[in-house]
């Protein structure tokens, strides 16, 4: 038989000892997740990065506005001696110096032989300038004299007319040759301060060329056109004296003493135009002595745009005068009919002279 210990009915005894610690258990379940939390507090600024690395070139920008003008700069050193330059070319003489002032009386000289009575030799002295005008009737600019300096070369203009009157111009003359060619050079102006160009009835006459003359055509109104026509001129100057001499001949006659030829021609005098104006040259000037003999010599431009040739325009030229038994009577009503005829026995010859250098 079991016998039973356990007291029944007795008082509560005290506290044991702690019993020893059990082992852990299995881990719990995982929670619900959390609210939120609220924002932190700013952090503290970090240490500066180091430096990136050089970034690419830009692209080109746009040209700036120009910069004021700067100081100028400091002299540069003098340079190298060039090399000798070539001799010029002869210079013209100098204007005449003013008279100087009366110098002492020299002694007394011997006496000479006796002498003839005969006038003077004439001594030129080349201390003056010359101005000559040359003409080559073609569209081809002539050359200067020998010992001549060109000026200038242009159109050759023979006169010009306005309201009836006319202006003639000296073919051996610097007036004659107009740098620019225009149908009308000039203008009309009045008192009340109006001046009018290519009035309808004013006209210009210029020295033609050798491209005949068709009176039966329409006035030319091209400028293209027109230029073949017009002759070409050059203005010269030297230290010579020049002169025209007429023989009244078919023959050019020769120079006088101590003066050389530049060249033979036709005896020039005057021209008319379809009105009462005209215009003569000089018969002593080289515009009296032209190189070739045309006809119509020169051609008419007018005030409304057109230039052309007109029959009732004439020309003047000296006659010969041939050697018969009344000198001064050949000719009298004589015509020449054709070309042969007027150089042969009509057109008396010339020649332009220069005056030797001393």
């Amino acid at each position: 038989a079991v016998v039973s210990t356990q007291s029944t009915g007795g008082e509560k005894g005290e506290m044991g000892i702690p019993g020893f610690d059990g082992s852990d258990g299995a881990p719990g379940a995982d929670g619900a997740k959390g609210a939120p939390g609220s924002d932190g507090a700013p952090g503290a600024d970090g240490q500066p990065g180091t430096d990136g690395l050089p970034g690419n070139d830009g692209a080109k920008g746009e040209t700036g506005p120009k910069g004021e003008r700067g100081a100028p700069g400091m002299d540069g050193s003098d340079g190298a001696k060039g090399a000798k330059g070539a001799p010029g070319q002869k210079g013209l003489a100098g204007i005449k110096g003013q008279k100087g002032e009366k110098g002492i009386s020299g002694e007394k000289g011997d006496k000479g032989n006796d002498g003839k009575c005969n006038i003077d030799d004439y001594s030129p002295c080349n201390c003056d300038t010359h101005v000559v005008t040359r003409h080559s009737q073609s569209v081809d600019t002539p050359d200067c004299p020998a010992e001549f300096t060109s000026l200038w070369s242009g159109y050759s203009l023979v006169f010009f007319e306005g309201n009836g009157y006319g202006l003639s111009q000296d073919l051996g003359d610097a007036g004659s040759c107009l740098e620019d060619f225009q149908l009308l050079p000039f203008m009309q102006c009045s008192a009340s301060d109006v001046c009018r160009h290519g009035v309808r009835t004013d006209k210009s006459f210029w020295l033609g060329t050798n491209q005949g003359a068709d009176f039966a055509s329409k006035p030319m109104n091209n400028i293209d056109e027109i230029l073949p026509h017009i002759s070409r001129c050059r203005v010269c100057m030297g230290t010579k004296y020049i002169i025209a001499r007429h023989s009244f001949k078919a023959t050019a006659p020769a120079c006088p003493a101590d003066f050389s030829e530049i060249w033979t021609g036709y005896s020039y005098v005057m021209v008319t135009s379809s009105s009462t104006s005209g215009g003569g040259q000089d018969l002593s000037s080289a515009g009296s002595c032209l190189e070739n003999f045309f006809l119509p010599t020169f051609i008419e431009c007018l005030g409304r745009g057109t230039c052309s040739y007109y029959i009732n325009n004439l020309d003047y030229w000296l006659a010969q005068n041939q050697e018969t038994n009344q000198p001064g009577m050949w000719g009298m009503g004589n015509v020449y009919s054709g070309l042969n005829d007027i150089l042969n026995q009509g057109v008396s010859r010339c020649v332009v002279c220069a005056r030797n250098s001393l």
